[in-house]
């Protein structure tokens, strides 16, 4: 029944399936000078006790025979489509336990040939709201695992927040800031369509009620042999602020210096500790490079702010050739939590 409901995504799946210091110092300088009063930040131990140029996570457990359910503990995670199946016109959802039991969907979900756990996206596809501009195929942080008691949205035991929240917000929610790990190879980005667009994919997220504290980016334009990793902190009802660290967003940049390219392993590690965002980029025997932003008046400790990590693939091209896609396989992903204790 499955396969004849995707029947009108045949032509896609066909189509896949044939298919140094000086640079961390730079880094460093550049996410102090985006903000303001930011110098007596310390990087915390859970950065900067992370070993030089090792990725995360133990990528030599990954089985490729079992489905992503066994190489990954999705439990606490929900999975976001670019499909439709039910004609809602809303993109479909997979929750905690069909993950968990070990659903996969060619050529979107999968397990590849190493083991690693694969999320393609085309340019264009189903969207999560008629506000949304892109689609995407992407895990959302359900700290509830699976108990479909829990409201997923709100003040609840699926969501966390700040460290400034509250104290009746903290007891009412899964845990207290945290970090997410990912280790990761992006495989394809899209190289048709509005050249500002061209090869951005988002692929690690802090979203809250509305906005995203958090969007981390890789951006690789068609003419260079490298990517660039830059993020936005969106002001809570505000601008975004954009943060280089791995050469910009420009999409006229030539390749940009210690770039990181196609099928290149790289980890980078997302932290909230005492309301301050810090994000740590590692590439194997490279310095690592890490970034931070204050985010004491960004206005996230709010009554009504709840938090969530995501992490895949969000295309951030919705043009181009119809069978233009973005693709990256995870080899580690770990969310943690004060508070949460899986």
């Amino acid at each position: 029944m499955l396969l004849k409901t995707l029947s009108p995504l045949l032509g896609f799946t066909a189509f896949l399936q044939r298919a140094a210091l000086v640079a961390a110092t730079l880094a460093f300088s550049a996410s102090i000078n985006a903000q303001d009063g930011a110098s007596d930040i310390t990087i915390p131990d859970s950065h900067s006790s992370l070993a030089e140029g090792v990725l995360l996570g133990d990528l030599t457990k990954l089985d490729p025979s079992k489905k992503p359910g066994e190489n990954f503990d999705l439990l606490d995670w929900s999975l976001t489509l670019p499909t439709d199946l039910n004609k809602d016109k809303k993109a479909d959802t997979v929750y905690e336990k069909a993950l968990d039991e070990g659903f996969e969907l060619k050529p979107l979900f999968y397990t590849a040939d190493d083991g690693g756990l694969v999320f393609a996206c085309p340019n264009v596809g189903a969207k999560t709201s008629k506000n949304t501009k892109y689609a995407r195929t992407e895990l959302r942080e359900m700290l509830r695992r699976g108990n479909g008691r829990v409201k997923v949205r709100g003040i609840t035991e699926n969501n966390w927040v700040f460290g400034g929240a509250h104290g009746s917000m903290k007891a009412k929610t899964g845990g207290v800031e945290g970090s997410l790990e990912g280790t990761l190879a992006v495989n394809r980005v899209s190289t048709t369509g509005d050249e500002k667009m061209v090869g951005r994919v988002i692929i690690g997220q802090i979203h809250a009620t509305d906005d995203e504290p958090i969007r981390l980016y890789y951006r690789k334009l068609p003419n260079n042999d490298k990517g660039a990793i830059y993020f936005a902190h969106e002001i809570n009802g505000g601008d975004d602020v954009w943060i280089n660290m791995i050469g910009s967003r420009s999409h006229t940049l030539a390749d940009p210096q210690e770039g990181i390219a196609l099928n290149e392993k790289f980890s980078y590690k997302i932290t909230v500790e005492n309301e301050v965002l810090f994000v740590t980029i590692i590439r194997a025997g490279k310095p690592n490079i890490t970034s931070y932003y204050d985010m004491k008046d960004s206005g996230y400790s709010a009554g009504n702010q709840y938090m969530y990590f995501k992490a895949g693939v969000y295309n951030q091209n919705n043009g181009g050739a119809d069978r233009d896609y973005v693709q990256a396989t995870f080899y580690h992903i770990h969310n943690s939590h004060k508070g949460y204790r899986f």
